[in-house]
């Protein structure tokens, strides 16, 4: 891996138009309302089927970043959180807009997010190494455990019911199943399809889960009203006085959003309520927080942008995604034949070293573009979604039918657009079906080769300290919220 190669690459013309198009947009549709980056990313994959490996990340790794930044902007304009991740940003970014430092707001967000996106790529440069390097001496087993206890953290660790996370990543793996076993050769849950004979397109799925039922859900709200402020750049730059005041609480926000990055599957969301909360419990003046404090838009944009880092380190180490949007990229690198893991570092070092200069290439460009042209951004929020949403399902449309050239796929889009909806409605969150999706047949795939090379004894799981390990973990994490809520559920009958 040669990160000098990697930004040399990025300056070079096709590579530079690629970031500065993939921030842009990943900018502009995080601001929109209800347009989530995730599904930029989702529709973003058909576009990169025939641009080599290395240009495909470089694209959507910008997006990943943009999208991310870019909800900050209707947090603090409208109220309205253009990304999950920036939910908390609007408890004092609109309080403080509303108060007429609009510009103030946005520029203490905008300077966040890039801080902290920058330390997260340190950590992303200076960890992934050194834990691919660990990782090359896992056997089928532990390779095995580690993607089973991923499963069942990402359940367990998803907003809302642990079992409806854990519902939603079997159905996810359920849906992987179809096709050709590649131990056997035989067809399987196919119910006597031919289309199903090659298995559901990843890439139509993920564009039906992500994409399509984000428009089913603005479509019920395509005339709602929001409350808007005219935006005003006057205060947007700070000053270094403004950085020292704020360097322990960006550290300490940062180094949470690395560290929930790194769990597999939570996403940035869950960074930043649990750095804003810390800023909140540990600030001499708690009930500043929610009034337009200026700790608490910075705690929230540091945490969810150092977030993409921490969640790029288990996908590029070992092949599983930190959050929602790093498995819609992990599922574009599978894509174009490359398989995330210990062994990307020596068998596709270019594409290692391209996603980690464009991760902190994307979060400068992301921070000129911001500061330049939010003004102008700002305006795009207030175009109807009625005109937006018919574009998106004709662009995914195009997106599932080019992969392979059947209908088959642009119905499934459709399908599972449904199902994702319908999943929302009933509060189950789409990361670990998504990420069951992706992770059942590399977890099928390790077993397999596991008991082959045990004849058939699963003893190994708990013989091998590792593996053991990864199962205990894996149990502990299942269990205990289930023993959390029992608790709670028993001392609300004693009191009551």
């Amino acid at each position: 891996m040669d990160l000098v190669q990697g930004f040399l690459h990025l300056a070079t013309g096709g590579p530079l138009l690629l970031l500065l198009v993939g921030t842009l947009l990943g900018i502009v549709v995080g601001a929109l309302p209800g347009l989530t980056g995730g599904a930029l990313l989702a529709l973003s994959l058909p576009f990169t089927y025939r641009m080599s490996s290395v240009d495909g990340v470089i694209l959507m790794t910008s997006m990943y970043v943009g999208g991310i930044s870019g909800g900050l902007i209707t947090a603090t304009l409208m109220r309205i959180p253009g990304e999950p991740a920036s939910v908390v940003t609007t408890l004092d970014g609109f309080p403080m807009a509303r108060g007429g430092r609009p510009g103030r707001a946005l520029g203490l967000g905008i300077s966040a997010s890039l801080i902290g996106g920058a330390l997260s790529w340190v950590a992303l440069v200076t960890l992934a190494p050194a834990a691919a390097r660990l990782a090359l001496v896992f056997g089928p087993f532990e390779n095995f455990a580690l993607v089973f206890m991923a499963l069942v953290l990402i359940a367990a660790l998803s907003q809302g019911s642990i079992v409806k996370g854990l519902l939603a990543g079997l159905f996810g793996m359920l849906v992987s199943y179809p096709g050709i076993d590649e131990t056997s050769g035989q067809t399987r849950l196919t119910f006597g399809f031919q289309e199903l004979v090659g298995g559901f397109s990843n890439l139509a799925v993920i564009l039906g889960a992500f994409a399509i039922s984000q428009v089913l859900a603005d479509a019920m709200h395509a005339r709602q009203k929001f409350e808007r402020l005219d935006p005003s750049v006057k205060g947007i730059f700070l000053s270094p006085k403004d950085y020292l005041n704020q360097a322990f609480n960006i550290a300490r926000s940062a180094i949470i959003g690395i560290w929930i990055g790194i769990l597999p599957g939570v996403g940035a969301s869950i960074s930043s309520i649990v750095a804003y909360s810390t800023a909140k419990n540990m600030s001499k003046t708690p009930e500043k927080f929610g009034t337009g404090f200026e700790d608490g838009i910075v705690a929230s944009e540091t945490a969810n942008n150092a977030n993409t880092g921490g969640a790029l380190i288990p996908m590029v180490t070992l092949g599983i995604p930190g959050s929602p949007a790093a498995s819609i990229l992990l599922a574009g690198l599978l894509m174009h034949n490359v398989q995330p893991g210990p062994t990307l570092f020596t068998n596709s070092p270019e594409v290692v070293s391209a996603l980690m200069a464009t991760h902190l290439a994307a979060h400068v460009v992301m921070f000129v573009m911001m500061v330049a042209g939010c003004m102008m951004i700002a305006r795009l929020m207030y175009v109807q979604r009625a005109f937006v949403l018919p574009i998106i399902i004709v662009l995914c449309a195009i997106g599932a039918l080019a992969e392979n050239g059947r209908m088959f796929d642009v119905w499934t889009m459709v399908g599972f657009g449904v199902v994702g909806f319908l999943l929302e409605l009933a509060a189950v969150p789409l990361g670990p079906f998504v990420i069951g999706l992706i992770l059942a047949p590399l977890a099928e795939t390790q077993l397999r080769a596991g008991l082959m090379g045990s004849n058939g004894s699963l003893m190994p799981l708990v013989e091998r300290p590792v593996a053991l390990v990864f199962l205990i973990v894996a149990f502990a994490m299942f269990a205990w919220p289930l023993w959390r809520d029992y608790r709670r559920k028993r001392l609300a009958t004693m009191l009551a």
